[in-house]
């Protein structure tokens, strides 16, 4: 068993659920990594017949010097009789931590158990992953008031860089730099007006100006995509295909319901609370697609089992960074060595919807297919125009599916009249 070293922590990364890594130094000392990538330290021991946990505290707040010292001292205590978590315990009952209203982590909690209540469900999701999975994650067992604006601007530039301790491995982030920096400024305002904090530390730190991307891939692009996702397999494999078919959001995919599809009409339908603008939005799936998801496992044995993509039932599959390393490994493999430069998973829906414009989609009908409402149709027309151009969208859909078939198989493509006809045949009309 190897010993740990600074180096090797900073190299592990998470997986789908928790585990411990021993220390080859100091028998019973483990690091606890979750799937958020919060690390923590913990001493196992037995006392009697009896196996014990001793927690320590998180990395890097102790450091691994640290925690073998607080180790050592732990199991000389239980070689004098001492069970040091029953202890550690029965002190807590006694003399109960003294309340500190502006602590971070209790001030994170009340804060989403006031303000999120009054979300959408998929913004309360959002701003509950930045707050605990970057928040908390960065600056664990501080106080709101201890937090300064310096530390405001180390956490952004770590995370815009990917040097961020909290988070081993990932790499740099600029745009989620921003989300988590607003999600921690909407916190310390409401610190801020509920008498918590006299000042809130991001008062004048700015967000970094943002650049619109408009990296789209191309028919060679989306080719690797495609036999990229196919080598993975299930899960994340067959999501991706499913994000190239339907130009649908990462998160709408991945937490895709069975309760949501209709396999007979072909027809995928996302309420209210699952979309980013609050519309609910019916997707009409294309023969590709649903191919896909008849072909898919599904989860048995779990009462109430809805999720399209999950390993345990209870909850959608998480780990897209992963994923994507993974995807981006295959992609080289298959190009002879060379990566897809510089491209994120949401390029998927902006090609999408380029690939529909370039087949002869009105693009009023790209809109629909992407529930965007603030684009051709502005004004009075917009409020009067509640037609859901639902023949129309799957008509698009179909041909974006011949399209994609075509790349992939090396066929040439079909002329925007021909594909477009091809996919209305499809449909009977």
């Amino acid at each position: 068993m190897a010993n740990l070293t600074e180096l090797a922590i900073k190299a592990l990364k998470p997986g789908t659920s928790r585990r411990e890594v021993p220390d080859g130094l100091i028998p019973g000392l483990y690091l606890v990594m979750q799937p958020t990538g919060a690390t923590s330290w913990v001493v196992r021991y037995r006392f009697g017949r009896a196996p014990r946990k001793l927690t320590l505290g998180r990395y890097p707040a102790i450091s691994l010097k640290d925690a073998r010292k607080l180790a050592q001292e732990a199991l000389v205590a239980v070689a004098r009789g001492e069970d040091v978590a029953a202890a550690k315990q029965a002190a807590k009952t006694v003399a109960p931590a003294p309340i500190i209203r502006d602590r971070l982590e209790d001030v994170v909690k009340a804060y989403l158990a006031r303000e999120a209540k009054n979300m959408r469900e998929a913004s309360r999701r959002e701003i509950t992953r930045l707050l605990e999975g970057e928040i908390l994650a960065a600056w664990p067992d501080r106080r709101l008031s201890e937090i300064t604006q310096s530390d405001v601007h180390d956490f952004r530039d770590a995370i815009t860089d990917g040097t961020r301790e909290w988070r081993p491995g990932a790499g740099p982030a600029p745009i989620l730099a921003n989300r988590a920096f607003a999600a921690f400024r909407q916190v310390s305002n409401w610190a801020v007006e509920r008498g918590l904090l006299e000042r809130s530390p991001c008062e004048k730190v700015r967000a970094t100006p943002e650049r619109s991307r408009d990296r789209v891939h191309s028919d060679q692009e989306i080719k690797s995509v495609w036999q990229a996702a196919g080598a993975i397999g299930w899960p994340f494999g067959d999501a991706i295909k499913l994000l190239q078919l339907t130009g649908a959001r990462r998160d709408e995919v991945s937490e895709m319901r069975w309760s949501e599809i209709d396999l007979a009409a072909g027809t995928w339908t996302l309420p209210a609370s699952r979309t980013k603008n609050g519309v609910a939005h019916a997707i009409p799936l294309s023969r590709l697609a649903l191919e896909i998801l008849e072909n898919l496992p599904r989860v048995e044995g779990t009462e109430g089992a809805d999720f399209v993509f999950t390993t345990n039932g209870k909850t959608a599959v998480s780990g897209w960074s992963r994923a994507k390393r993974q995807i981006d490994r295959e992609i080289a493999n298959l190009c002879g060595g060379a990566p897809l430069p510089h491209w994120q998973i949401h390029d998927l829906r902006r090609t999408a919807a380029s690939t529909m414009a370039g087949l002869g989609v009105a693009p009023h009908v790209v809109e629909a297919v992407l529930n965007h409402k603030s684009g051709t149709i502005r004004g009075v027309a917009a409020v009067y125009n509640r037609y859901a151009y639902a023949a129309e969208k799957r008509h698009a859909l179909e041909a974006l599916a011949r399209a994609i078939e075509a790349i992939v198989n090396g066929e040439p493509a079909a002329s925007n009249v021909v594909a477009l006809a091809a996919a209305r045949a499809a449909d009977g009309r």
